[in-house]
């Protein structure tokens, strides 16, 4: 009776070892007797019976992988360094086991040498403003490339693109000549519209005389508003004459 007893603890021990539990972010690769399984395991409780079965466990869940700073040298002959973030799932647990010796290495080196490819074809001022283009030409080729491995890349974002001192110092350059230019043609832009008034000013001063006295009562009216104790102001030689005829016709 003692050697049944023993053999059934031991098959008791045995089974609720083969008892694995997996969260619901994760999926059980099965490798019965060297062979793969059709479906993968999982979540909740599966049976893996060693040494028959080996169990792969795969996360679901999306993966924050950081690349590292990368040299690149853009079209226009400019070294910078840029560094990135991908997000990546796995989405066919089998192919990513399968298909791939270590689908989150293969994934950071393939991102790694996109990301000098892409950015080694756009000259700076495209890398610097049209970032959001980039993002999605590399998020497009990672995802093409992972895709046999059951991977899906989601996005790709640069994260910070490393100018050399000099080249820093030449943007700081033109962006201050830029200013200056936009300056000069807001002035330019100023003066053009206020000679413009003035023709038209003076085209009706020429065509209406007693305009030039108004404005000159006006004038004499803004100053005295001031209280200053001392008014210096020009006589319009147009209002004097306007007093001399209108003496001689009295």
């Amino acid at each position: 009776m003692q050697a049944p007893f023993i053999i059934a603890i031991i098959v008791v021990l045995y089974i609720i070892s083969a008892i694995k539990i997996l969260p619901e972010y994760e999926r059980g690769v099965i490798f019965r007797l060297g062979k793969l399984l059709p479906q993968p395991k999982g979540p909740g409780i599966i049976l893996v019976f060693a040494p028959i079965d080996r169990i792969v466990r795969v996360s679901l869940r999306t993966i924050v992988l950081d690349v590292p700073p990368q040299d690149v040298i853009t079209r226009d002959n400019v070294s910078v360094k840029v560094n990135a973030v991908v997000y990546f799932r796995v989405v066919d647990p089998r192919r990513a086991i399968v298909e791939v010796e270590n689908y989150h290495y293969a994934t950071s080196q393939l991102a790694q040498t996109t990301l000098r490819s892409v950015l080694g074809q756009v000259e700076l001022d495209d890398l610097l403003s049209e970032r959001e283009r980039l993002n999605q030409q590399l998020q497009h080729i990672l995802d093409l490339r992972t895709d046999p491995w059951g991977i899906k890349v989601s996005a790709v974002e640069v994260k910070h693109v490393d100018l050399p001192p000099d080249m820093q110092r030449a943007m700081a350059r033109q962006a201050e000549a830029e200013r200056e230019k936009r300056a000069k043609i807001i002035h330019a832009d100023g003066e053009l519209q206020a000679s413009e008034k003035l023709s038209q000013a003076a085209h009706i001063i020429a065509t209406e005389p007693v305009t030039i006295t108004l404005r000159y009562l006006q004038t004499l009216t803004e100053i005295a508003s001031e209280k200053n104790s001392t008014i210096i102001f020009p006589l319009p030689i147009e209002l004097m004459n306007m007093l001399l005829r209108d003496r001689a016709k009295g």
